[in-house]
């Protein structure tokens, strides 16, 4: 899943962007060195059809232009790696980032590699991310496609209520696809 709205940014100057740790993954910023595996993942068909805007097949250069795009800072989404090598898993088995909205509102997206799906891994993020709660928000919504429940069930579990239907455009899938809308208040 990926931010669908188009984000009003109200403060030109991102936060400094700090580590989030959880019981078995570490909320890191991006480095170059995650180019391969986020190539890796995001070249899935399962993964790509899960979120809006990754192409499938992943054309080349999509990942470089990615990272390079996050590093930069020249972005509105603030992108964190979900490492898992302290559980000792890959140093990469997942993306999230929340992207600014205007009024203290951000969209949260997310993505996990399918070699980890089913272990928690995704709503543990979510709801480490929550909790940190790093941009100060006052709301955040999230977006998923009805044909994926098990993340709308990340969402519910990390404090998520449902709030009305919506449709996105799937570039992999070359479709619109309905989808469930989520909003979790914050303090």
């Amino acid at each position: 899943m990926t931010p669908q709205l188009a984000p009003v940014r109200h403060d030109p100057t991102p936060p400094a962007q700090a580590t989030i740790p959880t019981a078995r993954l570490s909320l890191r910023p991006m480095r170059r060195s995650d180019q391969g595996l986020i190539e890796q993942w995001a070249s899935d068909r399962r993964v790509a059809e899960a979120t809006t805007m990754i192409p499938h097949p992943l054309p080349p250069g999509t990942s470089d232009a990615f990272v390079t795009r996050v590093l930069s800072g020249d972005n509105d989404e603030v992108v964190w790696v979900m490492d898992a090598t302290e559980a000792g898993l890959a140093e990469l088995v997942g993306l999230i980032g929340l992207t600014p909205m205007d009024r203290g509102q951000a969209e949260i997206g997310y993505w996990v590699a399918p070699v980890v799906w089913t272990k928690g891994l995704a709503t543990e993020a979510v709801r480490a991310l929550m909790e940190a709660n790093p941009l100060d928000n006052r709301q955040v919504f999230g977006s998923v496609f009805q044909d994926n429940p098990a993340s709308a069930r990340v969402l519910t579990n990390a404090g998520f209520d449902y709030i009305g239907d919506a449709e996105a455009f799937c570039v992999s899938r070359g479709a619109i696809v309905p989808q469930w809308t989520y909003m979790r208040q914050m303090g």
